[in-house]
């Protein structure tokens, strides 16, 4: 019994927590194992012994040996017990990737993701469509599956309850994409968009072209996902050179006025922009203007082609998984670019 009290002092059970107790032997002998308190080989007490040591059911430990024989922590022989299999299980990483939507963007991101991850880690794809609720509740019962957390963090309302959410969750988990609150404090990692300054900056190098516009409107949809510093830095580069400017949240009660320019943020309305103008005589790039957020390939060669101005997808997803296949604290801002075509 002397043999099963060395082993058992490294394992830790908290009535009072929230974490199943199978989960938190599991964890705890893995968390040994890690340390090196325990080694590769070692014989582990019968299931028996265990549960009378630790005052669990049975059910609890054989469940929790059934965990980490699950990760090939863990194996067993007939009639000689279980023993302590591989010391290296916890390199294959496992990956809960949590997007707020599905768009050709995010379908970028992922590939360049999951290609650049390869075969070092298995991930997990979940769409919480910008709910908190959803959110939440794909965190709370996943909490002790996942190595990482890599999160795409936009939501329409609760966006305080998100981040306290995502506050909670163990740091070296979480690497936060395309966006970087400041209401989180506690992640690993970020690969993000600085919005303000990127749209100020683009315009910037756009001036001449929209400087022959009478005024430049930016279509903002109401109860939006959208950060409000995209707003902050139009209003800036607008004031500072002088230009008229309006912020729109309904293109089709607005309609089109000639002689403008506009900036989509979304797919619906820049569908609606182009509807729009079919039903008039106005000219693409003449009469008006139009910048899309976001490059796709097809607007490449809409209206023989979209002004984009837009973040790299593909680095979005190829920083995120260097984060995770390196365990680096690092925040990496992706470059934001304008390309000129004809719409302008």
């Amino acid at each position: 019994m002397n043999y099963v009290n060395n082993l058992s002092r490294h394992i830790c059970v908290d009535e009072f927590s929230a974490v199943p107790k199978y989960l938190q032997i599991s964890k705890s002998i893995i968390s040994a194992v890690d340390t090196g308190r325990i080694s590769k080989g070692t014989v582990m007490p019968s299931i028996n012994d265990l549960s009378a040591e630790l005052c669990v059911s049975r059910g609890t430990i054989e469940k929790g040996y059934k965990y980490l024989k699950a990760i090939k922590a863990l194996s067993s022989y007939p009639g000689k017990g279980y023993y302590i299999a591989d010391t290296c299980f916890r390199k294959q990483k496992k990956v809960c990737l949590l997007f707020n939507k599905l768009s050709a963007q995010k379908k970028i991101i992922y590939d360049s993701f999951v290609n650049a991850l390869g075969d070092r880690a298995s991930v997990t794809l979940n769409i919480y469509n910008n709910d908190f609720k959803q959110f939440e509740t794909l965190i709370n019962n996943n909490l002790e599956e996942y190595s990482h957390f890599v999160i795409i963090p936009h939501f329409i309302e609760q966006e305080q309850e998100a981040f306290k959410i995502i506050n909670s969750i163990t740091r070296s988990k979480v690497i936060l994409l395309d966006k970087k609150p400041a209401e989180v404090s506690k992640y690993q990692g970020a690969v993000y968009e600085n919005f303000e300054k990127d749209i100020y900056r683009v315009l910037c190098k756009m001036r001449e072209q929209v400087s022959k516009y009478s005024q430049l409107n930016l279509l903002f949809p109401r109860a939006s996902y959208y950060p409000k510093e995209i707003v902050k830095g139009f209003t800036l580069f607008c004031r500072q050179y002088e230009l008229r400017y309006s912020v729109i949240d309904n293109i089709e009660a607005s309609g089109l006025n000639k002689g403008e320019a506009y900036i989509t943020l979304s797919e619906d309305d820049l569908v609606l922009a182009l509807e729009l103008l079919q039903e008039t005589n106005m000219q693409l790039g003449r009469d008006i203007g139009i910048i899309s957020y976001n490059e796709t390939p097809i607007k490449k060669f809409l209206l023989d082609g979209i002004t984009t101005i837009s973040t790299d997808f593909k680095l979005l997803g190829n920083f995120a998984a260097q984060l995770v296949l390196d365990n680096t604290e690092k925040d990496i801002e992706v470059p934001f670019n304008v390309i000129l075509r004809n719409s302008l």
